[in-house]
């Protein structure tokens, strides 16, 4: 399956969302603030990136706008996962560059089917 970076600041967030993405069958790499999943997109590029958008120091939607502005990670997809269930929030998403925006908490099989759905995409 497909190798994902999880981006969030809440090691129980990370811990709960990484069980439910191997179950599926997917490999994950954690990351635990925007410049350390950056830093990893460099050295070993994943296939879609799951990133949080309240987190210290650097947002998520400045790092996925980083993440899109670069040529050699530019192609990867982003979904933002967030509390941040504005539609201005919604809005920030797409201007960053993000394929899609899904609310914490949500459900296992919501998630799995939007990541399915982008990965299928991205494959292409």
């Amino acid at each position: 399956m497909a190798r994902i970076l999880l981006v969030d600041d809440e090691p129980d967030i990370r811990y709960i969302t990484r069980r439910m993405l191997e179950r599926a069958g997917h490999s994950v790499v954690e990351a635990g603030d925007g410049e350390t999943a950056l830093d990893i997109l460099r050295r070993e590029p994943p296939d879609l990136v799951l990133l949080d958008v309240r987190m210290p120091g650097m947002n998520g939607w400045e790092v996925c706008r980083r993440i899109k502005e670069d040529s050699t990670t530019g192609s990867i997809p982003v979904v933002m996962f967030t509390v941040r269930t504005s539609k201005d929030s919604v809005k920030r998403s797409r201007e960053c560059g993000a394929e899609a925006h899904i609310n914490k908490p949500f459900e296992r099989e919501e998630l799995l089917e939007l990541l399915e759905r982008i990965l299928e995409g991205a494959g292409e």
